[in-house]
């Protein structure tokens, strides 16, 4: 089983925008300004690092569930990965899973997820048939 747990469009939608605006506002200052500043170049800096971190979200996405694994994207290229097998606590709180094993947890934030995704994240974990703190909805 290979799925991924997608972002909501809006998460995506936002670091795409913030990317173009510090981008274009950085180009403008470069572009514009005679006495340029080392502060000019930040905002572009800080533009290309949002595109990037939309790029990154885009392809990559929140979560990925294969192999008996799931794994959690994060930016820079680390991921953090949990064996389904091994979960023997999901705790629900404000939002979040977290899951348990012996030597790990994994938290889930799922205002972060699309509901389609959502529903086949919960649908996984109900699969595990564990004990929760909360039942998972």
């Amino acid at each position: 089983m290979n799925m991924k747990i997608r972002f909501k469009k809006k998460r995506l939608y936002m670091s795409a925008i913030l990317g173009i605006v510090w981008t274009g506002f950085g180009t403008y200052n470069i572009l514009e300004d005679e006495n340029l500043r080392w502060s000019d170049y930040i905002y572009l800096l800080v533009g290309i690092l949002y595109i990037g971190h939309y790029l990154f979200d885009l392809i990559n996405q929140y979560l990925i569930v294969e192999n008996g694994t799931i794994r959690k994207n994060l930016l820079y290229g680390y991921s953090k990965k949990i064996n389904l097998n091994e979960i023997n606590l999901i705790k629900k709180f404000a939002g979040d899973y977290t899951l348990k094993t012996d030597t790990q947890k994994l938290k889930i934030n799922t205002d972060l997820i699309e509901e389609k995704s959502l529903a086949e994240l919960n649908e996984i974990l109900q699969k595990l048939n564990l004990p929760s703190d909360k039942a998972v909805c």
